[in-house]
C-alpha cells in the first residue's frame, strides 16, 4: 500500500468528512489500532496536540502528539457528537467503537475512494512511519512516538521504494555535493 493510496481514503473524494475517520488520527499519531480504539477524552489535550496512552503494547504509558489538521478535526468530531462516552471514538449509536467498526470505516473509505486494495489499519502506522522519515524526522523520535524499546523493531517498517531510494541519492550525492 502507497502512502498516496493511504491518502486517498483521507480525501474528501471518499465521501465521508475527514472528521469522522479516526484513521487520520492513526495516521498522524502512530498509535496502533488497539490504542486509538482505548483512547478516552480525558487523555486528550487539545492545547498541546497529545494523546496520553495509558498502557501500549509494553504496558507503560507513553503520549502521541498530533497536528493542527488532526487538531482540527478532533475538534470538529467532539463538537458533533451528543453523548456523554469517555471513549474518543464511539459508533453511531454511542458505543465504544470496536475494531470491527474501525475496518469497516476502512473499508467503506476505500471504496469511495476508488480502491481496488484495502490497506490494513496497520498500513497507516507504517505510512506514519516512512513519511515521517521521509519528511526529516529522526529515527531516535520516531522509537519513541511509536513506543518501541529499540530501533531494530523499526527496521520492519522502513522498507522503503526504490523512488525513496533514488531520491536520498539526488540529495545526497556525493560526487554532486564535492566542494571544487
Amino acid at each position: 500500500m502507497t502512502s498516496f493510496q493511504i491518502g486517498k481514503t483521507q480525501s474528501k473524494k471518499s465521501g465521508l468528512p475527514k472528521w469522522t475517520s479516526p484513521h487520520q488520527r492513526y495516521l498522524d499519531t502512530g498509535a496502533r489500532v488497539t490504542e486509538i480504539l482505548n483512547m478516552d477524552i480525558k487523555d486528550t489535550n487539545l492545547t498541546t496536540s497529545e494523546i496520553l496512552i495509558p498502557t501500549g503494547k509494553s504496558r507503560k504509558p507513553r503520549v502521541v502528539y498530533f497536528g493542527q489538521k488532526t487538531k482540527q478535526a478532533i475538534r470538529t468530531y467532539l463538537r458533533s457528537r451528543e453523548d456523554d462516552n469517555p471513549a474518543l471514538f464511539v459508533t453511531n449509536d454511542s458505543g465504544r467503537l470496536t475494531y470491527d467498526g474501525m475496518r469497516a470505516i476502512l473499508t467503506r473509505r476505500s471504496e469511495l475512494a476508488g480502491l481496488t486494495e484495502r490497506p490494513s489499519a496497520h498500513d497507516f502506522r507504517r505510512t506514519m512511519a516512512l513519511e515521517f522519515l521521509r519528511n526529516g524526522g529522526d529515527i531516535y523520535s520516531l522509537q519513541r512516538i511509536l513506543g518501541h524499546a529499540s530501533t531494530a523493531v523499526l527496521w520492519r517498517y522502513l522498507a522503503q521504494t526504490d523512488e525513496d531510494g533514488k531520491a536520498a541519492h539526488r540529495k545526497f550525492s556525493p560526487v554532486d555535493r564535492l566542494k571544487r
